[in-house]
């Protein structure tokens, strides 16, 4: 189960600098992760000050 980012995301980037396999870009308002890259590996979750990364 890939990690998905929640509505709670407010943009500030921390989870796509640590992401390892570059599975994370800026979307519409929120980042995404790509789940065919994510390895689950929860570094994104980590580092993200709202909690904004889960698995799904």
């Amino acid at each position: 189960m890939s990690y998905k980012i929640s509505d709670e995301c407010i943009s500030c980037g921390a989870c796509e600098g640590e992401c390892p396999v570059s599975a994370i870009s800026e979307g519409d308002g929120k980042y995404c992760i790509d789940p065919e890259k994510c390895i689950e590996c929860g570094a994104c979750a980590d580092v993200c000050p709202v909690g904004a990364p889960a698995q799904e």
